[in-house]
């Protein structure tokens, strides 16, 4: 299995005075190269930062199709632990399928969450064709991609060209899982949403806000970023408020600092 260049997972070590750790996860068919400047911004904070990749990502599409949301939420949940053991505040922050990955994470653990950050997280879809995926899946495999929805110019996603339709059919199921617990959501949340986004429709926004339990709940309109705004016009508005929002956090937890 061969690594698309740039495609590695990344760990940013703050020493060991850092206040607080911060697990960045990337979307589906995408790679850490999407959260990697969001990591780079977040150490020179002072935090300790890993971005895991994801089973089936980074490499070929095909690989995707062979593995199935529990896989890319195992992954997530070990990056979390890892850096729970070293930190009493833990920050966890996702873009698109990372965010729905990160909602789930706050649904089972979030006892142990200091707070997480959202990025155009996807939960739904109202497209009519999403009903046919599992056929879709068997048929044909895939279908064109998704990736490099950037309105910056010059900027590109690393990621796959086609979208594993397999793949494709299990995030739909964490959906529903994820839709359904959103009650038990209850750690603070900072959400980015931009306004004009080809990927994720507003349905998937509208859910979260109605459905969290949480009342530490803010959502920030990106106006001129589409849906990879890690990598988009607004990527350091998205990096300062997921800082500060951290800093606070860790003051909260720690009143003497």
């Amino acid at each position: 299995m061969s690594l698309m260049p740039g495609a590695e997972p990344f760990a940013f070590d703050a020493g060991p005075g850092a206040p607080a750790g911060v697990v960045l996860c990337h979307g589906f068919t995408g790679s850490p190269q999407s959260m990697r400047p969001w990591g780079e911004y977040l150490h020179a904070a002072g935090f300790d930062v890993h971005g895991p990749r994801l089973p089936g990502h980074g490499t070929r599409w095909q690989d995707l199709n062979l593995t199935r949301w529990e896989d890319w939420y195992g992954e997530l949940e070990r990056a979390f632990d890892a850096m729970r053991s070293r930190h009493d505040v833990v920050v966890v922050m996702g873009l698109s399928m990372g965010g729905t990955l990160t909602l789930r994470l706050a649904e089972e653990r979030g006892a142990d969450l200091a707070g997480v950050v959202l990025v155009n997280p996807s939960l739904a879809t109202q497209r009519r064709d999403a009903r046919i995926l599992p056929l879709a899946g068997r048929l044909i495999g895939s279908l064109p991609g998704i990736a490099s929805d950037i309105k910056k110019p010059g900027v590109a996603e690393l990621a796959y060209d086609r979208i594993p339709l397999r793949a494709a059919h299990s995030l739909s199921l964490l959906w529903r899982i994820v839709c359904a617990d959103l009650g038990r959501v209850d750690v603070p949340i900072r959400l980015f949403r931009s306004v004009d986004d080809h990927v994720v429709e507003p349905i998937s926004g509208e859910l979260l806000l109605a459905g969290v339990a949480g009342t530490d709940v803010r959502e920030t309109l990106l106006t001129d970023s589409y849906h990879v705004a890690t990598l988009d016009n607004e990527a350091e508005r998205i990096f300062a408020g997921s800082a500060e929002f951290t800093r606070q956090l860790t003051a909260a937890a720690d009143p003497v600092r």
